[in-house]
């Protein structure tokens, strides 16, 4: 479970929602209680409150009194059992029962969710089960069909209720394909209302989407590499262009990609090799300015590091899709290759290229 952040409000004052938990697990057994804003489809902040064995009743209460959260609730143990809760400005929701059948009082929304979650429920169990013997033949045949016939059961209760807010909640927990299927049905009242920040949100994906496609056809071996200004790891501004006279390898990376770590060793080994004629320029996309600056500092990574903040979004620009990604920059500032993913052909043209100019 992930989640949580930034954004749009409601220009009225609110009082902040809470839910009262009376669980049979509580007695015995750890759970997590994890919650972000709704604005923040990613989940990439989030609060995780923990409800120790023993206690009869746990309160969570919002962090905010203007916009709406989800709640997730779910044993310690990291399975399956778990459930999802919209918790709007004001709400005082109690919840009984289990976490495997529980009970909402106070919210018709998530008293409708509940059952749809249910419905998902045999689905869930099959992919917890699967996951534990987890191979290519079995993801591909019998967990990704699982997942999608969960999704299905949802996206059902979207495509019957348009009207409905907790269709557009729904449509945050599944995305994917759903999105550009469904959120164009949802009505205007929805998508204007209670959940307006997670509508918005699937807006500027969509643009994000279409700003994408449009760099994408326009990144091609030849043309003028896009220019762009990013922090370096002092702080200070580095820009693309000011490099020009040498040639400049790009490297779109991040901490979170195995792959890109796998290629460091490689990529030391010819930057000290032709390090008097080119520059390598790590990018780092996604990562926390604390994770990257010890990513760097833990792999040893002797070349210019810049972080992309979004502000501009590099890997946007540049139309990045697959990590690791390297472009080259000749001297005079145009692209002269791309190669996506792990592979040898970076370092061949490389030799290639330093040994015809010798």
């Amino acid at each position: 479970m992930a989640f949580a952040a930034p954004l749009a409000v409601f220009p009225q004052i609110h009082s902040r929602g809470h839910i009262d938990f009376a669980l049979k697990e509580m007695g015995r057994d750890t759970l997590l209680v994890a919650s972000n804003l709704v604005s923040d489809l990613n989940r990439e902040h989030f609060r995780l409150d923990t409800i120790l064995p023993g206690q009869s009743r746990y309160t969570y209460r919002a962090e905010t009194d203007s916009v709406a959260c989800r709640v997730a609730v779910g044993s310690a143990d990291g399975t399956s059992q778990y459930f999802v809760l919209a918790l709007f400005p004001g709400d005082h929701i109690r919840v009984t029962g289990s976490v495997k059948d529980w009970r909402v009082e106070g919210s018709g929304l998530n008293a409708a969710y509940a059952q749809v979650q249910k419905a998902c429920q045999p689905y869930r169990e099959k992919l917890d089960s699967l996951g534990k013997m987890l191979t290519e033949e079995i993801y591909r045949h019998e967990y990704l069909p699982a997942w999608q016939q969960k999704d299905s059961v949802q996206a059902d209760y979207v495509r019957r209720h348009p009207d409905d807010d907790l269709s557009l909640f729904i449509l945050a927990e599944i995305r994917s394909k759903w999105v550009d299927e469904l959120f164009p049905t949802l009505t205007e009242r929805v998508k204007s209302g209670r959940l307006a920040p997670i509508a918005q949100a699937f807006e500027q994906g969509f643009q994000i989407r279409k700003k994408f496609e449009e760099n994408r056809k326009k990144m091609a071996e030849g043309i003028e590499a896009p220019d762009f200004t990013l922090n370096a790891l002092d702080g200070r501004p580095l820009t693309l262009s000011a490099l020009r006279g040498k040639y400049v390898v790009l490297d779109f990376w991040g901490s979170w990609c195995g792959a890109c770590i796998g290629e460091f060793p490689e990529l030391k080994k010819y930057y000290e090799k032709y390090k008097d004629r080119m520059e390598i320029l790590g990018i780092d996309c996604r990562d926390k300015e604390e994770t990257w600056r010890n990513a760097v500092e833990r792999h040893r990574l002797p070349w210019l590091h810049v972080r992309d903040e979004d502000h501009p979004d590099v890997s946007l620009l540049y139309a990045i899709s697959v990590y690791p990604t390297t472009v080259v920059v000749d001297p005079e500032g145009r692209i002269a290759k791309i190669v996506q993913g792990e592979s040898p052909v970076l370092y061949e043209y490389l030799d290639e290229l330093f040994q015809t100019e010798d």
